[in-house]
């Protein structure tokens, strides 16, 4: 399905003035007539006062960043795009199949539930609500639910994205998808999952995420930007058929699962404190070095192995203790 886009003059405001003026003297014309016997000035004012509110339907008012898709009897008509007042065909009808879809997103945010809802038709008894069937071109940004989804190394993590979208192309959101926002909802899922199955949480060695064969550091938690923009472009192969645009796509919430939360808490803090270890002695040692190169340079004191290695243990205890030191003076000698 290709779209048309109607380049129709903007008629309507001179046409409802015609339309109103006509009443007005059909009015009149009905009162004259039945004032003077004029009976087929009646029946041209009766039939125009029982018909002319047909015109009416024909008045379309667009602003701007909207688009309305027409139809007359079942054939796709065109698109209006340009804001302003118009007149068509009264017998063409708007089409939007996702006018009453509710989604958790900017410009239709439905604020009793956070969850993809469609409004059905009115019970009996109840006023029926108006439906706007106008297609809004502005650019939106779709709050999707958190998922939880398994790593590449079987991990589950809970993750959130919001996707930044536009409609581009009215006729192939309108026939060729049942309703384009559902449909770029489950398709933003689908993607979503198929993207973190590549990466694990954290990075791990011999993991490749690229799928070049060679083992890499990406990882959902240090890699963001780059999860992202395959997260993007998987959405877009998918909502092309759609006529939508996807602009960006950034994750917005990412932990492990609660069941394992804790878990991993404790192995990151482990990690931590064995890698602050690590450079508390490799510093440790290398003062050490340090000052016995210093003390031999200098000829300061003389030390034998045994003193050496007594002052390369207190040094250690002092540089790498958890604690401050607590001296003691030792008035003897150590033999």
């Amino acid at each position: 399905m290709k779209e048309i886009t109607l380049n129709n003059r903007k008629n309507g405001m001179p046409v409802l003035l015609l339309t109103i003026a006509l009443y007005v003297l059909a009015t009149l014309g009905l009162i004259f007539g039945i004032e003077y016997e004029y009976w087929i000035l009646v029946v041209l004012c009766s039939i125009w006062l029982a018909l002319g509110w047909i015109l009416f339907l024909g008045l379309k008012t667009l602003k701007p960043q909207e688009a309305l898709v027409l139809t007359l009897f079942g054939n796709y008509v065109g698109t209006l795009k340009e804001p302003g007042f118009y007149f068509v065909n009264p017998f063409c009808v708007g089409v939007n199949p996702a006018a009453k879809t509710k989604l958790n997103q900017s410009g239709d945010v439905d604020s009793q539930s956070k969850r993809s809802v469609i409004f059905t038709q009115p019970q009996a008894g109840q006023a029926a609500e108006t439906v706007n069937k106008k297609i809004s071109l502005k650019v939106m940004t779709l709050n999707n639910n958190r998922q939880k989804i398994n790593d590449c190394l079987g991990n589950p993590v809970e993750i959130g994205i919001a996707v930044t979208w536009r409609v581009v192309d009215t006729a192939k959101a309108v026939f060729n998808v049942d309703n384009y926002k559902e449909y770029l909802s489950l398709q933003c899922d689908s993607a979503l999952r198929n993207i973190v199955r590549l990466y694990p949480y954290d990075v791990s060695p011999n993991v490749d995420t690229t799928g070049d064969g060679v083992a890499d550091e990406g990882s959902l938690r240090g890699s963001s930007e780059v999860v992202a923009a395959r997260i993007k472009e998987e959405i877009q192969g998918r909502v092309e058929e759609a006529g939508l645009a996807i602009i960006e796509a950034r994750i917005t919430y990412l932990a492990y699962a609660p069941e394992i939360a804790a878990v991993m808490l404790q192995r990151q803090q482990a990690s931590a404190i064995i890698d602050a270890r690590k450079m508390i002695v490799d510093g440790a040692v290398g003062m050490v070095e340090m000052a016995l190169e210093r003390l031999e340079e200098k000829d300061t004191i003389a030390l034998d192995d045994e003193r050496k290695a007594a002052m390369v243990s207190n040094l250690l205890v002092v540089l790498c203790g958890n604690h401050d030191a607590q001296p003691i003076v030792n008035t003897g000698s150590l033999y």
